[in-house]
């Protein structure tokens, strides 16, 4: 009977841990093979540098918390941990369960045979890991949504309000002749193109000029028919996806096509691939889009519970209030499953009201009169 060969799976405990070698501290020296070889198995799964990073710091944040190795780690500790992040960091139930969803990955490689990492334990210390995330220890995804209740679109009249004001702070920088004019009209433009386009922060400010292009079957809209997103969201641990949004609102179209052929090039960054350019000649940055739509909200008095993402909300709501298909919108936006876009569907009060009024007008139609009497 020949030897059984251990298998070079990357992350392997034969492939981290140094044979022959005594070391000063066993116990540390073994942890640290184990996160070197986890690094090593996501890499090789394909998986993105900061997933990876991210993942490998939670576990560093766990074994200082429980001051324990992770061979004599036991659900307990997760319960414990997990306490302390709700009663006393105030996490919300999703970052918790992500949380506990990278311990689980963790553990649940140290405990595969294939990797050799328990018997590594066993020949090193005695004992060895167990499994510590459970369906009874860990948070279950229950809901579609777990947002902020208090999140909701804009109504159709706060949002013409916000946009009029972003076009009013143009009108005033000119009139002052102060400096901020062009930054002036690039937001009010790039909030325009959120909305028009139903677009995430980071997606917007990772826009390229060269993103747009030509709809066969919307050549009204010339050059501006359709954009490309390149940067849209990403499942975790994996590159950003991208998609083609149609262009459906024709305002939002001019208002770009001006931007983009008059004003834009007054910035001096013809060479730059951004379309939100700075005045020094960089990218606008997410952060930079935030502080203006937070300083725009807050003049115009409209609840803090608007953010940027309620504008690509009220893309959703007020086309569907408009009649535009469900299963287009959710090709537009970039969600993979109906049910997310269905979370963007608020109507509004008005809405609802003609709707209902429809749906009752047969019922409350007066019989029609009887010819046989």
């Amino acid at each position: 009977m020949g030897l059984q060969r251990r298998a070079d799976l990357a992350g392997a405990a034969h492939l981290e841990l140094v044979s022959g070698v005594a070391q000063l501290r066993p116990q540390d020296a073994m942890v640290e093979a184990m996160v070197r070889g986890w690094r090593a198995q996501q890499a090789a799964r394909g998986l993105r540098e900061d997933t990876v990073t991210a993942r490998e710091r939670l576990v560093r944040r766990f074994l200082e918390h429980t001051n324990e190795y992770p061979w004599a780690w036991t659900p307990g500790h997760v319960d414990e941990w997990s306490l302390w992040l709700t009663s006393e960091k105030h996490l919300a139930p999703s970052t918790i369960r992500s949380y506990q969803g990278s311990l689980r990955l963790f553990s649940e490689f140290l405990i595969d045979g294939r990797y050799g990492w328990s018997m590594a334990c066993e020949d090193a210390f005695g004992t060895h890991p167990v499994a510590i995330c459970h369906e009874w220890n860990t948070i279950a995804h229950l809901n579609d949504y777990e947002g902020r209740p208090e999140a909701r679109p804009f109504t159709r009249e706060e949002i013409q309000r916000f946009l009029d004001y972003a076009d009013d702070q143009v009108e005033r920088a000119v009139r002052a002749k102060r400096k901020g004019a062009l930054a002036a009209y690039r937001d009010a433009t790039l909030f325009k193109g959120i909305y028009g386009w139903g677009l995430r922060r980071t997606e917007t400010s990772k826009l390229d000029v060269v993103d747009f292009g030509r709809n066969a079957k919307a050549p009204q809209f010339g050059r501006y028919g359709t954009l490309n997103v390149r940067y849209g969201k990403a499942k975790k641990g994996q590159p950003p996806r991208r998609r083609n949004v149609l262009s459906v609102m024709d305002w939002a179209v001019d208002a770009v096509a001006d931007y983009v052929e008059n004003v834009r090039p007054r910035f001096g960054c013809e060479d730059h691939p951004a379309l939100w350019v700075t005045e020094r000649g960089g990218r606008v940055k997410p952060a930079e889009i935030n502080a203006r739509f937070v300083a725009y909200r807050d003049a115009l008095k409209l609840p803090k519970a608007l953010t940027v993402h309620s504008a690509r909300h009220s893309y959703v709501t007020h086309l569907t209030e408009d009649g535009v298909d469900r299963r287009f919108l959710q090709q537009q936006v970039g969600h993979e499953n109906d049910s997310s876009t269905a979370i963007y569907t608020h109507v509004s009060d008005d809405f609802m009201n003609t709707m209902l009024h429809r749906a009752l007008a047969p019922a409350l139609a007066p019989f029609p009169a009887n010819k046989d009497r």
